[in-house]
């Protein structure tokens, strides 16, 4: 039997990592955890207010989204990061070697849209440039993949899955 991945959905603000999230936990059997739910409220009042969260601000935070992913290590489970640079995925793969990444990515202008039509978050678009201006692709020694956002979540979430099952079995590693 195959081990269940520990899945980190990945993006910029505005991707989808929150609807794709647990779309594709669902899919996998797995827990979910909303990364937002990690974070202190200063961060949310931080950014609620337009001010871009320093690296700082954001050690703790993925110190805690780190935690609950090593305690899924061999169970499987997907949580919501926007784990936008390579530093801050290193510091969640210290915490728990095992995780991989799904790195939604998109069109600037479909994101942004997306955004200006999502109620009751506290990411405004006007950080969007930052988010972009901060992200650091995945590199080809990270383990994970890059799905568009294009089209329906269930389509997003089918991509994923489908990406998710080409990668080498994390119990083999």
């Amino acid at each position: 039997m195959r081990t269940p991945h520990v899945v980190v959905v990945m993006g910029v603000a505005g991707t989808g990592k929150t609807t794709i999230g647990p779309l594709l936990a669902a899919r996998l059997g797995v827990p979910y955890a909303e990364g937002d739910d990690f974070h202190p409220e200063a961060n949310i009042a931080k950014m609620a207010a337009g001010t871009p969260l320093e690296d700082a601000d954001r050690w703790p935070w993925l110190d805690a989204i780190g935690a609950w992913a090593h305690g899924r290590a061999g169970l499987g489970g997907v949580v919501s990061c926007s784990a936008l640079k390579r530093s801050y995925r290193d510091r969640l793969r210290a915490a728990a070697p095992g995780i991989v990444f799904v790195h939604l990515a998109g069109d600037r202008s479909l994101i942004e849209d997306r955004m200006t039509h999502r109620q009751g978050h506290f990411m405004p678009t006007a950080l969007l440039d930052s988010q972009f201006a901060t992200l650091e692709p995945l590199q080809a020694d990270e383990a994970g993949v890059v799905v568009e956002v294009s089209g329906s979540p269930e389509a997003i979430s089918e991509r994923a899955v489908t990406a998710l099952d080409e990668l080498p079995d994390p119990a083999a590693r």
